[in-house]
């Protein structure tokens, strides 16, 4: 640093500006940690709500008498002890009112102090306000010299540096705050649970928390709630630190008609029912939300909280009630902060010489993060303080009256002698110094007995000044016995505490059940059956029930199962159950997997949603493949076929993060795409089929598994013109089901397909292609499936296999579908019998 003389002959120190920004920014922080943001560990009051309380004591509005304008409580504080702006005061007044925001009240309002559902309390101008009686506890004693008097910030009264706080605040009713670098965020507990751990702690200084948690249940917040599992409590108690998950308490209501309806009763700690309402309605709007009709607050000071959330006809409720729970604020974290300022000791002593604390001098209160056994040590140890103090005064005050009386009781005795020195004074002062001298009083002695009314001198008021001597006698042995004594002041400390817990204790609210949060398994809740997803080239998806499709014979036309838009059509026919993944591979080589359930269901002449409101799938990619499965494992492989005849064969749980973004699956070669993926378990045998008609069976143990990333391997040797159609696994006592674009099928045994090595042309497995079509599918079947296929112009027909017969490799089929040019079949599936069976 620099110094430089000024030309008036003063200097000036150059300082860095980062130091002096560091500095301020420093004093700055601690003047927010220390004076507006946290609470005194021993009031568990911030200052603005410490000068509220003082101000309304100075004010008298003590609980019994009249309440008086919010704007004159604001102006004292203001005028008083808080340097501050009017609105931060009166939103501590009105938040001290709330029943919703303390769990005990410590103002009494009149007026509209606010809601629950977030409506703002009228202005300061309007309302009133006095004292509670928790209130009166916290300022009890006061006067007595049991806490430290600092001067306000303009030196012209006192105010208190902290409260005598009988009643333990910051446990019973909590706080929150922001400061610099720091928050609080304590929760609310109940004053009988409170009571009772704190005459554990005096009974045992050495008690673990966990004993304490034997007393302390848990936090209990005005508002209720369920509060689910109890190791976020143990860690806050533990630590300081924790999550608390709260979940709304509800009722279910049926109304005449059948219709459900789920009543909220209580809510969790801070949240706005107006928000919880609004959200609700957006979910519903935006379909987040299935079976929710409507959601209105119909709450009422006679019918207490009821958010009523309207189901639609035979909306299954745990499943709502779930997606509410997951969505919405009726479920919600509370994160456990138990930060405060702890004062700090000096030469082994506590120090409460609250100058420091004025100066913002950091050496005197210190945030900590405190435990549950912390919080309640300093409170006592507050209390012992406090009350210390109190006999102390209390016994100065009963020495200095009995000092008095004493000197009453000699001027009594000797009153005859009294009356002639002060007869015979010259004035008051000579009648004083000559009864000092006489009598060996002190001057307030001397003074006392001068101002001694001639009524003292009946025989009555005689006899009562000495059963008040008695009685005063009495009061001090009692005091100096307390002082002598400290286990006596810690029982006092209990006896005080568990009379709150009588005068305002009442039942827990908040229910605490040992079980985390139960997270409802949605697929629980939705019935397991087979359904048909339909894609189309545009990229319209729905899920239809199978059951919505009657059997027809073989030759039939169909029933249309979806209306299209302009030059639309249906790309993509397959059948799995709710339960099962689908597994979606692109024309670019990416795959993409959503649950079946969560494939909007629809009716069969709808067109459906859109790809792209499920999947992040890009403008220039069609789902060309779809594979089902229930979960992704180490033993299960996925084979995949390109029209080019190229195979792949890629262990399924790689796709696991997949899901709706999408993630690389194989590389394509340039004019080529996928056609084909099925599942496989590693080595099984395998069938490839070309349009042309021509069939390869190879062995799975040949074709060595990849990473996403690769490109795969040459599975059949095709001709001029020709593509892979399909591939399928052999399965014993099944055969091959071949369909034609123009609606031909035949059945072919697989013994007829001797095993060859990869890269080979195959043999034949349809004749005519030319005049009956090329192959666009094959399935593995036995006799008791059932198989559905699809024209592009969404005509649907389902039939048994047993109706297609069994030829040989070069026969041409027989008409499986009627198609009417220039519509054409583009999928088919089939319907396993041991699954039908099992659904039905």
């Amino acid at each position: 640093m620099e110094e430089i003389k000024t030309p008036e002959g003063g200097s000036v120190i150059k300082i860095p500006i980062e130091d002096e920004v560091k500095q301020a920014y420093i004093d700055y922080s601690m003047s927010v940690i220390v004076q507006r943001a946290l609470p005194d560990v021993r009031d568990g009051l911030k200052p603005v709500h410490r000068r509220i309380m003082y101000a309304m004591d100075t004010l008298h509005l003590a609980s019994g008498g009249k309440t008086k304008k919010c704007a004159t409580i604001v102006g004292e504080v203001l005028g008083h002890y808080h340097p501050h702006g009017d609105a931060s005061v009166y939103d501590a007044l009105v938040r001290l009112g709330q029943d919703f925001a303390q769990r005990y009240t410590t103002v009494t309002p009149q007026g509209n102090f606010g809601t629950i559902a977030g409506d703002p309390p009228a202005a300061y101008r309007y309302t009133e306000a006095k004292m509670s009686k928790v209130t009166e506890e916290m300022v009890e004693d006061i006067n007595k010299d049991t806490v430290d008097m600092v001067r306000n910030f303009d030196d012209t009264t006192d105010e208190p540096a902290v409260l005598p706080a009988k009643f333990p605040f910051l446990l019973c009713n909590g706080t929150t705050g922001i400061a610099v670098g720091m928050a609080t965020n304590m929760p609310t507990h109940n004053i009988r649970e409170v009571a009772s751990a704190i005459s554990a702690y005096i009974d045992n200084n050495d008690i673990s928390i966990e004993e304490l948690m034997k007393h302390i249940k848990g936090p209990d917040f005005p508002t209720g709630g369920i509060i689910y599992g109890r190791d976020g409590i143990r860690k806050a108690y533990t630590t300081g630190r924790g999550k608390i998950v709260i979940r709304s308490k509800f009722t279910i209501e049926t109304d005449k008609h059948g219709r459900e309806s789920i009543v909220f009763t209580e809510v969790p700690y801070g949240v706005n029912t107006t928000n919880i309402i609004k959200r609700i309605k957006e979910l519903v709007r935006d379909k987040l939300i299935e079976g929710v009709v409507n959601a209105n607050d119909e709450s009422s000071d006679r019918s207490g909280m009821r958010l009523v959330v309207d189901l639609k006809k035979g909306a299954i409720t745990k499943l709502v009630l779930n997606q509410l729970f997951t969505k919405t604020d009726l479920q919600s974290n509370f994160g456990v902060i138990n930060l405060a300022l702890v004062p700090q000791e000096k030469d082994g002593e506590p120090r409460y010489d609250q100058l420091d604390y004025l100066t913002l001098k950091p050496n005197y209160l210190k945030p900590e993060v405190l435990t549950l056994k912390q919080l309640i040590q300093h409170f006592v140890s507050h209390r012992d303080e406090v009350i210390t103090r109190r006999t102390i005064y209390d016994l100065k005050v009963a020495k200095h009256r009995m000092h008095i009386l004493s000197a009453l009781i000699t001027a009594i005795n000797n009153i005859d002698e009294v009356i002639k020195i002060i007869k015979e004074s010259r004035d008051t002062e000579a009648a004083k110094l000559a009864l000092e001298k006489r009598f060996e009083f002190d001057d307030e002695q001397a003074q006392a007995i001068v101002d001694m009314q001639l009524k003292r001198l009946t025989h009555l008021q005689i006899e009562d000044l000495q059963k008040e001597i008695k009685e005063l006698q009495a009061w001090i042995d009692y005091l100096q016995d307390l002082l002598d004594h400290h286990e006596k002041i810690l029982q006092k400390i209990k006896d005080e505490t568990n009379e709150l817990a009588q005068k305002y204790g009442d039942d827990r609210r908040t229910e605490i059940v040992a079980d985390e949060v139960e997270e409802i398994n949605v697929e629980d809740m939705i019935k397991e059956e087979d359904v048909v997803i339909l894609i189309s080239k545009l990229g319209y998806v729905k899920r239809i029930s199978l059951s919505q499709y009657k059997q027809q014979a073989r030759g039939g036309k169909g029933s249309n199962s979806t209306t299209l838009v302009e030059d639309d059509y249906i790309s993509q026919l397959f059948i799995a159950s709710t339960h099962d993944i689908l597994l979606f591979i692109t024309s670019e080589g990416k795959a993409y997997w959503v649950k079946v359930h969560e494939i909007p269901e629809a009716s069969r002449l709808s067109r459906g949603s859109h790809i792209k409101s499920l999947l992040a799938v890009s403008a220039n990619e069609e789902i060309t493949t779809i594979v089902n499965f229930k979960e992704f494992t180490d033993d299960q492989f996925l084979f995949m076929s390109t029209a080019n005849g190229v195979i792949k064969k890629t262990c399924i749980k790689e796709f696991a993060n997949a899901k709706i973004r999408g993630i690389g699956a194989i590389k394509l070669d340039p004019g080529d795409k996928l056609v084909s993926t099925i599942l496989t378990n590693g080595n099984d045998e395998l069938v490839l089929i070309s349009r042309r008609g021509k069939a390869l069976r190879i062995k799975e143990t040949d074709v060595r598994p990849m990473g996403r990333a690769g490109h795969g391997n040459k599975g059949l040797k095709l001709g001029e013109g020709d593509e892979l159609s399909a591939a399928i696994r052999v399965e014993d006592s099944s055969s091959i089901l071949v369909l034609t674009e123009k609606g031909y099928g035949k059945r072919a045994r697989f013994e007829d397909y001797k095993v060859h090595g990869r890269g080979t042309g195959g043999q034949r497995v349809f004749g005519n292609v030319d005049n009956k079509g090329e192959i666009i599918g094959a399935l593995s079947v036995s006799d008791n499936d059932e198989i559905v296929c699809m024209t592009g112009q969404g005509k649907t027909l389902r039939l048994k296999v047993s109706a297609i017969n069994i030829q040989g490799p070069s026969s041409s089929g027989v008409s499986v579908v009627k198609v009417d040019e220039p519509d054409y079949l583009v999928g088919l599936d089939k319907i396993a019998n041991d699954e039908k069976d099992k659904k039905e």
